[in-house]
């Protein structure tokens, strides 16, 4: 395993369990929109990608984490995989202040956004040729964002799933290795935007028809 790929894995198991065990820490560096918008506490749109509700939400992140980061890390380099992981984070939170900025108690943690960040940079760079869930690349992305999006434009009572940081995480690494690779984007424009369409129509929701915020 990369080292630099283990120091995360441990570093966010690590504030992960401190954070089960100090409920202050918890309530401290968590997502809060409220905590954000009025006290100017931005540490919490990076503290809350390390820490997370339960070990089975932390096992699942990393677990996901380990197997496509190794993509990441040979396709962009360490520090190629490091802007990903964190710019996702950031920008997912970002995405969900956005999203929820008339909801100030909204609140949220996990890595997710990091996460998805990572597997759509990583499906980016051979979108038929890697599987997720034994689906085409392309295929899958198309489907995790069109439930995202379905999902963020119909909320549900207690879903529990930070569906905006996924997808400003999942836009963040998808763009960054469009940018890093674009003749791979050239070359896979079709598949590219068979896995956007969802991305669009949100676009079109949020700018056009004010759905959103």
């Amino acid at each position: 395993m990369n080292i630099v790929l283990l120091i995360i894995i441990v570093i966010t198991c690590i504030t992960s369990y401190i954070g089960f065990q100090k409920p202050e820490l918890f309530q401290k560096y968590k997502f809060e929109v409220g905590a954000i918008q009025r006290r100017k506490e931005y540490i919490r749109l990076f503290s809350a990608g390390f820490l997370h509700a339960d070990f089975m939400h932390l096992f699942f992140n990393m677990l996901t984490l380990y197997f496509f980061a190794p993509i990441a890390l040979e396709g962009f380099g360490v520090g190629g995989f490091l802007i990903i992981y964190l710019g996702s984070i950031i920008l997912g939170n970002l995405f969900c202040l956005y999203h929820y900025r008339n909801v100030p108690f909204y609140s949220a943690i996990g890595a997710s956004g990091g996460v998805s960040g990572v597997l759509f940079a990583a499906v980016a760079l051979a979108p038929k040729e890697i599987e997720v869930n034994f689906l085409p690349g392309y295929l899958f992305g198309a489907l995790y964002f069109g439930y995202s999006v379905y999902m963020m434009l119909n909320p549900r009572m207690n879903d529990n799933i930070g569906h905006a940081a996924h997808l400003g995480g999942a836009f963040f690494g998808l763009v960054y290795a469009v940018a890093i690779y674009p003749e791979f984007a050239m070359q896979n424009a079709v598949y590219l935007g068979v896995m956007a369409l969802p991305l669009i129509y949100l676009a079109y929701q949020i700018f056009i028809n004010k759905r959103i915020g």
